[in-house]
């Protein structure tokens, strides 16, 4: 039996728990506001908030719910755009309205759910803050200048929250109805009242975010018997050991965000991760999934290769490290047994005489696949390249590390002459494929693009 909250609404169903959250959403509840659009987390129609009580905190995240199986919101919070309505307009939909934010009002519901998401978040009440929560949501009418304006009308609604529990100031002042405000507690018992955590014992299909699998077969998955790991305590978190950061494989890329310990190490991490799908979907993406799905141009596994990162996998009985470098095999194929299980990954923390940067060409910045992405991790010592992994994605079967061009860069200083070199010992190691997010040859001079840029980024940073 899966149990959650939908909007004022206790549900308990026995409806597949692969089955997806908007399936459920639209078909079983008629809650027709959610849309269905592109079935794969990448125009925000579907856009719904799932709050989460941890440490007794209430946190609310936007998610994509065409992506999401039951499972994973077992014991939560789920809020669509009905459980937004009030007698009249809410505050933030009147903003919409004002600001003639909406014409066919498709992707309508999907903004004003994205927006209520940044209210519950307690962030910063900035025109900044409000525009990038709904970085995951697409208009193809209105044109985006009175979205950002009604955004703004809205960050201007959360400027006197100041300490108070964003739940408690939206119901006191009437942004949102008034049964936010008793929503924790009533979390709180139904939390109590599960009989432990939702997982098949027979699981066939492991699903972390679900952010691939349920765009690769998503029809499978529905009645698949699965193990659910987006909410397992012992693959969460982030902590540094020694000198060396450690991620467990549920972490969420928004996590990694938000981590003190990666701000601290990696100046520019917020940059970096803008890179990295749309807000909705870092919610939910694990570390974890990103990593084991395998994909050429998956942004982690490139950022993380950069890295040198090690891999931690269990059967059960025994635990093995692999280091990421040697994970892939072919194109899908990992080194890897079927019953191993991802646990963490590792890697050892960059010091002051070390640079790391993220760089990554798509067609649209925000919400696409990479046509190619690279990072590049060096150290610098005496104005000579001490160490150097550049890893590259989008460039061959696999995602790659440049090991050829690493093995030239070291011990020389940086100039014109050896950038230049570097891009043509690449050029020799790639095999790039012409496919629907470029050419082969597009690709080969992205990746060249790319490389300058790394270097761009170490001079400016040896500058200051």
């Amino acid at each position: 039996m899966i149990k959650f909250m939908l909007n004022n609404k206790d549900i308990a169903t026995r409806m597949p728990s692969g089955t997806v959250l908007l399936d459920f959403i639209r078909y079983h509840e008629h809650l027709t506001g959610t849309k269905v659009g592109c079935n794969e987390g990448d125009c925000g129609a579907c856009t719904l908030l799932v709050g989460t009580l941890k440490n007794n905190e209430l946190q609310y995240r936007s998610l994509t719910s065409c992506l999401t199986p039951l499972g994973n919101v077992h014991g939560k919070h789920v809020v669509t755009i009905e459980g937004l309505n009030m007698e009249g307009l809410n505050a933030i939909q009147q903003a919409m309205y004002d600001e003639s934010a909406t014409q066919c009002g498709f992707c309508t519901p999907g903004f004003v759910v994205s927006l209520a998401g940044f209210c519950l978040s307690g962030k910063q009440a900035t025109t900044e803050n409000a525009i990038a929560a709904i970085d995951g949501n697409i208009c193809r009418c209105t044109g985006y200048k009175s979205i950002e304006r009604a955004a703004a009308k809205v960050a201007q609604l959360m400027h006197n929250r100041q300490a108070e529990a964003p739940t408690a100031f939206l119901a006191e002042h009437g942004i949102l109805p008034s049964w936010f405000a008793g929503i924790k507690q009533r979390l709180y018992s139904l939390q109590t009242q599960l009989d432990g955590e939702l997982q098949s014992p027979t699981a066939t299909e492991w699903v972390g975010g679900g952010t691939d699998v349920y765009v690769q077969k998503h029809d499978v998955m529905k009645e698949a018997s699965i193990r659910f790991l987006f909410d397992d305590d012992q693959l969460k978190g982030i902590r540094q050991e020694g000198n060396k950061c450690i991620m467990g494989a549920s972490t969420t890329v928004t996590a990694m965000s938000e981590s003190p310990l990666l701000q601290q190490y990696f100046p520019r991490l917020a940059d970096h991760i803008k890179l990295i799908a749309s807000t909705p979907i870092r919610n939910i993406a694990t570390i974890g999934g990103n990593l084991i799905n395998a994909s050429p141009i998956g942004d982690l596994t490139i950022f993380l290769l950069a890295l040198d990162a090690t891999l931690l996998f269990s059967n059960g009985e025994e635990q093995r490290a692999c280091p990421l470098r040697e994970l892939y095999k072919g194109y899908k194929m990992l080194d890897k047994d079927a019953g191993e299980q991802l646990v963490s990954v590792s890697f050892e923390l960059p010091g002051a005489d070390t640079v790391f940067n993220f760089e990554k060409v798509s067609k649209r910045t925000n919400l696409d696949i990479a046509s190619v992405n690279s990072a590049i991790c060096v150290s610098i010592l005496h104005d000579t390249i001490a160490h150097v992994r550049i890893s590259a994605g989008g460039v061959a079967p696999v995602p790659k590390l440049l090991d050829l061009t690493n093995a030239f860069l070291k011990g020389r200083s940086i100039d014109p002459s050896t950038i230049d070199q570097a891009i043509a010992i690449a050029q020799t190691e790639i095999a790039p494929i012409s496919d629907a997010r470029g050419s082969a040859a597009y690709k080969r001079l992205l990746l060249g693009q790319l490389m300058k840029a790394h270097f761009l980024t170490i001079l400016e940073n040896a500058m200051h």
